[in-house]
């Protein structure tokens, strides 16, 4: 095997005495998508936090292509190319795609000016890679259906040279369409190799779009499996019971 893009080892993470997270361990590869699942409150926002630089493990390592790291804040997940894409899109909603694209690290002309029409062409550069259909480069994000919106915050990540990117719920709120046109954009990812982790409550989406599964409960890690080996409701029984597929029961 490869050496993975992320190697979290025995994270820990406790508050107020409850153990958030408690000895989980999951991988990441290039080009691959590794589900998180779990009911809320199970840890994998938590422990994916802990990768974005949002909080601090109490203890355990992450490894970024095989070095070990210290992630203590957001800045410091950036270096190290990783790039979370929230569920709130966390879009200026006034702007259009392009200083959205490069809202906080503007283009900037000779004179000191932001240099509008280099934002554009950079952006117009980086959707017709990741989205060749999106032309709504003029409106103000607010104007844009949930698939355009999405296709904005991932284009803001990748063009920043993200080779790990956190996806929390890619697909809420989205009709079947819109969900496609996200589901071809993470196909899209994965080609140029970029490792990514999506967190979801949704089955079917992690059946449809990974390529492994890690799920979660009470903090602690049920297990990680190949999506082709199991079934929904294997899943499902991996979530609720905390079983892993083929377990006898006690």
């Amino acid at each position: 095997m490869t050496t993975p893009l992320v190697d979290m080892r025995d994270i820990c993470i406790s508050f107020g005495g409850v153990h958030a997270v408690d000895h989980v361990s999951v991988d990441l590869h290039a080009g691959e998508v590794v589900g998180l699942l779990g009911h809320n409150g199970a840890g994998k926002s938590t422990l994916i936090k802990i990768l974005s630089g949002a909080y601090q493990a109490d203890s355990g390592e992450i490894r970024i292509g095989g070095d070990k790291v210290d992630i203590t804040n957001p800045r410091d997940a950036r270096a190290h190319k990783i790039e979370t894409i929230y569920q709130t899109l966390a879009l200026a909603d006034n702007l259009d795609a392009s200083s959205n694209l490069f809202l906080g690290r503007e283009l900037i002309t000779r004179f000191g000016l932001v240099d509008d029409d280099a934002m554009e062409a950079e952006t117009r550069k980086i959707m017709g890679r990741l989205n060749p259909n999106f032309q709504k480069f003029a409106e103000p994000v607010s104007a844009l259906s949930g698939g355009q919106r999405q296709s904005v915050a991932i284009a803001r990540a990748v063009y920043f040279d993200a080779r790990i990117l956190i996806m929390d719920e890619p697909m809420a709120a989205l009709g079947p369409h819109e969900t496609q046109m996200v589901a071809e954009l993470i196909e899209q990812l994965k080609s140029e190799g970029i490792g990514i982790f999506l967190i979801s409550h949704d089955i079917h989406d992690v059946m449809e779009l990974c390529d492994r599964a890690s799920v979660m409960k009470n903090g602690k890690l049920v297990g990680t499996v190949d999506v082709n080996d199991v079934t929904d409701d294997d899943l499902l029984s991996m979530i609720i019971l905390g079983k892993q597929p083929g377990a006898k029961s006690a």
